[in-house]
């Protein structure tokens, strides 16, 4: 279920906000101007991501005045410091663990300066105390970089070039290129986002950083082309005690690129726990599919209708996972990966969305099995999905294969296998006999 959104007034504003979970801790995750409240859910990956923060605590999120669901003021709009304490009012949180992204960085420094009693954590992601160089910050964009960041603003917003720009380790998917650039939209307007990267390069946070007291992480991804790593080195040399954690990717968004990483590390200094995000081991029945010859009709269809094909391949497949008791773990781009706790319905659900698509003119493969595998949150994970995906890539238009340890399962439940021959698997040593569905 999707939290609902609600409406707190600031003077004759009214700010969107949500929570999630009813953990231990308050924690507010923010991304300052780059958010939009509702809009986020519509991607996989994001709702997993707040899910799996609501599992050790209460999530708040909020739109600052001037994008995203809330109000577009006609004048100034008021500081982030009111409208973060507005939110808070609103959902009665007392003290919390502030995470925050890119231009609600520099707010969130000075709330923890001044109010430190209401911060037990304080995570900065991907931000900075100033981005613009100065003579004793060096890092700083110079105005020749400046002038070449307005017009990104002006005319790329909305449009997909802003992934390859922001989310680079999803560049090479098209559906996700569309829904992003459309999401970027829901935020703002090129000329609503183009005036708030002008008050953003008037941050500047330098002299008050040095005063923060709360336990502070820094985390940064190393390869972001917007906000370097350098001003995350900058900030956590100049915290006191702060601790700095360098992430993989080029990602500016914290849901797509190696997430489990970040999330491990947001659990870990909010409660404590050197093991991160909990994990449990359960024996499982993993389908993956993928469409047949993606590349080919990519190049045939065009991009928007190729769009259009992913689209109803994702909402088919979730239909019949849905209706033979599974569950979508997550899109793979050209296809999915689904867990069933039954091998046979499993089987069920691969024929059936199979024959559906193929009645739309989209082709798929399919490889089936069953093993122990690490649930973390909502994602899966160990040697047995390799298995599966390994023999997925094996499967020719239209087949659907099966490993062994699913032929023994469901021998008995009137589902018609074929010998598929002995296969190596990439990356494995030994050849694994497989089964075809009939």
């Amino acid at each position: 279920m999707i939290p609902p959104t609600r409406y707190i007034t600031l003077g004759d504003l009214r700010i969107a906000y949500q929570t999630l979970g009813d953990g231990p801790v308050d924690l507010v995750l923010s991304a300052g101007s780059f958010n939009h409240t509702d809009v986020q859910w519509e991607d996989p990956a994001i709702a997993v991501f707040f899910r799996r923060i609501a599992t050790f605590s209460r999530l708040i999120r909020f739109d600052v005045v001037g994008a995203g669901g809330s109000d577009r003021p006609q004048g100034a709009s008021p500081g982030y410091i009111d409208q973060l304490r507005t939110v808070l009012g609103a959902v009665e949180a007392e003290q919390v663990a502030l995470i925050a992204l890119l231009d609600a960085g520099p707010g969130a420094i000075e709330f923890a300066v001044t109010e430190p009693d209401r911060v037990s954590h304080l995570i900065l992601y991907n931000t900075t105390a100033r981005l613009t160089r100065d003579v004793d910050y060096e890092i700083g964009l110079d105005d020749a970089a400046v002038q070449r960041l307005l017009p990104l603003f002006e005319e790329g917003w909305g449009t997909d070039a802003m992934t390859q720009v922001n989310v680079p380790s999803r560049s090479d998917d098209t559906r996700f290129r569309d829904w992003y650039a459309k999401y970027l939209r829901s935020v703002g307007t090129p000329t609503e986002m183009s005036r708030i990267l002008e008050q953003a390069l008037e941050l500047d946070v330098r002299q008050l950083m040095v005063e923060l007291s709360v336990p502070t992480l820094v985390l940064h991804r190393r390869d972001y082309a917007l906000v370097p790593r350098s001003h995350g080195e900058y900030l956590a040399a100049h915290i006191p005690g702060a601790e700095y954690v360098e992430l993989p990717g080029a990602d500016g968004p914290l849901f797509w690129d190696a997430p489990d990483i970040t999330l491990r590390h947001f659990e870990r200094f909010i409660r404590g726990d050197e093991s991160g995000v909990r994990a449990s081991r359960a024996v499982l029945t993993l389908l993956f599919t993928d469409i047949v010859r993606s590349t080919e009709r990519v190049g045939e269809l065009g991009d928007r209708d190729w769009s259009a094909v992913l689209g109803e391949h994702d909402d088919i497949s979730a239909k019949w996972t849905e209706q033979f008791a599974g569950r979508v773990v997550k899109s793979t781009g050209d296809g999915m990966l689904a867990v069933f706790s039954s091998p046979s319905d499993a089987i069920r659900a691969s024929k059936a969305i199979r024959d559906e698509l193929a009645r739309m003119s989209i082709r798929i493969r399919s490889g089936i099995h069953a093993g122990e595998v690490e649930q973390v949150g909502d994602d899966v994970a160990g040697l047995a999905v390799h298995i599966a995906s390994r023999i997925m890539a094996l499967a020719g238009d239209g087949e659907i294969l099966v490993s062994r340890a699913v032929r023994d399962l469901v021998m008995g439940a009137s589902i018609d296998l074929g010998d598929a021959g002995t296969r190596q698997l990439t990356g494995l040593n030994e050849a694994w006999q497989l089964y075809r569905v009939e």
